[in-house]
């Protein structure tokens, strides 16, 4: 049996762990950024080419609550005083993936922790488990 399409995007989102921060990066060789990262998984793991903002990311697909978040689905957080100014991808069990800050290095994190739940803003699903 073949892996679920939300497996992919998270197996894939694993290989990019401790690749460095880089406002505007696109490349994993040369560092990523929040929605740098999110564009290469997708394309990488299910073929499809995203927005290149968060922002313009946060329209695409279904909007789903906290509580129905699903691995796979696209989590967004203000972090800069704007509306979906940063993406990561659900993994499960309450943790994302995500390129941080400057300064960081792609890593997961608990949604769960102050600092998240008070600037989330919202999910969106792009692909269903029972696709593919």
């Amino acid at each position: 049996m073949s892996e679920s399409p939300a497996q992919g995007l998270i197996d894939q989102g694993m290989e990019y762990l401790g690749v460095r921060y880089k406002y505007g990066g696109s490349s994993p060789e040369t560092g990523l950024d929040c929605s740098g990262l999110v564009q290469n998984v997708f394309r990488n793991a299910v073929g499809l080419d995203l927005p290149r903002r968060a922002s313009d990311m946060a329209r695409l697909g279904t909007k789903v609550g906290r509580a129905e978040l699903q691995p796979g689905d696209l989590v967004f957080f203000n972090t800069s005083r704007r509306a979906y100014s940063h993406v990561g991808l659900y993994i499960g069990d309450g943790q994302f993936l995500h390129a941080p800050a400057s300064g960081g290095k792609v890593r997961v994190e608990d949604m769960n922790g102050r600092y998240w739940v008070a600037r989330f803003n919202g999910a969106r699903r792009l692909i269903s488990e029972n696709e593919g």
